[in-house]
Formats: structure tokens, sequence, C-alpha cells
């Protein structure tokens, strides 16, 4: 199986490059854009996996799932939020998110959570 196409849309750039740069080493086509507007021309590519901030500056990141599974239900999405939102975290995963992490993100369990994502993806295919 290939690795993963993943796309990580998050407000701090810090954050995106280092994740993009670190996902790319181990073999992931990952691509990092820090707004939603940006994300769009990607999102119509139909990566497998999308890691996606709760907290976007031009939409909420409830907002953004929604739109994403509009586009393509297979997608499968994991939420990222820097404090421990549980209603954000739950209301997303009744709207369909695969699962979420909370920031600092622990690049083992982002992998982890990315291969666990792909496979359901290829399962719903």
């Amino acid at each position: 199986m290939s690795k993963a196409k993943v796309l990580i849309i998050d407000d701090e750039f810090e954050l995106v490059s280092t994740l993009t740069e670190r996902l790319n080493l181990r073999g992931y086509d990952a691509t990092g854009v820090t707004k939603y507007s940006d994300a769009v021309k990607f999102l119509n590519e139909i990566p497998d996996v999308v890691i996606l901030d709760i907290g976007l500056p031009d939409m909420d990141g409830l907002e953004v799932l929604k739109k994403i599974k509009e586009i393509n239900s297979s997608i499968q999405v994991i939420m990222l939020s820097g404090y421990g939102d549980n209603e954000k975290i739950n209301k997303s995963l009744m709207h369909g998110a695969f699962d979420y992490l909370i920031k600092p993100v622990d690049i083992e369990d982002l992998v982890s959570k990315i291969e666990s994502a792909k496979i359901k993806k290829e399962d719903i295919k």
C-alpha cells in the first residue's frame, strides 16, 4: 500500500512547516496551508487524510470539516486542538472526523493515526 496523501490545515505556520517536512521525510505526500481558502484547491485533489486545526482564522474548523465531507465523504480528517476543548472535539467526531490530537503533536502518534485513517479510507472505497 502506498503512503497517504496528506493535507495539513493549521494557522500556525511553523507547525504546518514542521509537520509537512517530517511527514514528507517519512515518505508521505504531504502539503500544508495556513487557511481554508488556500486549502480548497488541494481538497479538490482528494487527499487521503486531512490534518485540520479546530480554530482557523478564516473559517471555523467544524465548518471546514463539513465542507471536506461534502467534497468527498471518504476523506479522513484528524482534528487538532491547541487546548482540550471537549465540546468542539465531540462535535467534530459527530460530524465525521476520524480522530483528534491535542497540540503539541507527537509525530509518532500522528503517523499512527494517519495510517489508521488511510486504511479506513481504503475500506470505504
